[in-house]
């Protein structure tokens, strides 16, 4: 697991970019609370899930509106039919630390 940053650089609903060893990540602090790890990219256009809205425990793409389960990685809603890499998250004293193996066995 790696360090990425304060669970307070990261408001409920809202999410961040962060880069850790080649790989891009969009962090969401999901609207349930809870902290998530997906792979900075669409499944259907190669654009950053980080500037899209988050609602409840998805991520809505910005350029067509697709969204994913931030839990599963899977599309909830079309144009995309892919899921995107979904990685485990850790919150230990008010730190986030995220493991660069893909919980969902997507790879990018």
């Amino acid at each position: 697991m790696i360090r990425i940053c304060s669970t307070e650089d990261v408001p409920k609903g809202t999410v961040i970019r962060a880069e850790v060893d080649g790989v891009a990540l969009a962090l969401v602090h999901g609207e349930d609370g809870g902290f998530y790890a997906v792979y900075d990219e669409c499944s259907h256009a190669a654009v950053a899930l980080s500037e899209g809205e988050v609602e409840g425990c998805t991520l809505e793409c910005w350029l067509h509106g697709s969204r994913f389960d931030l839990r599963t990685g899977e599309p909830t809603g079309l144009p995309a039919t892919e899921p995107v890499p979904v990685y485990p998250v850790e919150v230990r004293d008010g730190d986030i630390y995220v493991s660069l193996t893909p919980s969902n066995g997507v790879t990018r």
